[in-house]
């Protein structure tokens, strides 16, 4: 277990949160020693996501997100990144990241079979990402502006 992706899942919006930390448990279990799966990003602040989307346009470095501030599924609470940690020496450091070969494609197989979106089968590939089905920003962010919302440990959610 990754005490960083466990704060990191404690994010995911109050209706699903339980749901991921069982899944992110299990998938774990099932990978072989020296492999652990981590999540990178759970929520996203507007702040966050408008610096992702600054990047490769007004800021050094490579286009990650064709998303502005309020137009990913991050900034409600219901997507996630992830990446595959190898201990490749076998002294418990966990000191090589990967976003794909073998243990990727389980970690992906495996979320896929649970319903979620994977960023991977999108035009804009996105192979980290992964996200509830069936929402989008619109009617999130709509929420969100009519007052539909659930405050969870000092944030704050729409109501699905």
């Amino acid at each position: 277990m990754d005490n960083l992706t466990i704060e990191k899942i404690n994010s995911f919006h109050p209706d699903f949160r339980n749901k991921l930390k069982n899944e992110y448990l299990e998938i774990n279990n099932q990978l072989p020693k020296g492999v652990r799966l981590r999540f990178t990003h759970v929520l996203r602040t507007i702040q966050e996501q408008n610096d992702l989307f600054a990047q490769g346009r007004t800021k050094a470095g490579h286009i990650v997100t064709n998303a502005k501030g309020g137009q990913s599924i991050h900034n409600y609470g219901l997507a996630f990144d992830i990446v595959i940690l190898l201990d490749e020496d076998k002294n418990g450091t966990f000191e090589k990241a990967v976003w794909n070969g073998t243990h990727f494609n389980t970690v992906v197989k495996y979320f896929k079979s649970k319903g979620y979106e994977w960023g991977g089968d999108w035009k804009f590939k996105d192979a980290p990402h992964f996200q509830i089905k069936g929402y989008n920003w619109q009617s999130l962010k709509a929420k969100l502006d009519k007052g539909q919302l659930i405050k969870d440990n000092g944030i704050i959610y729409p109501t699905l």
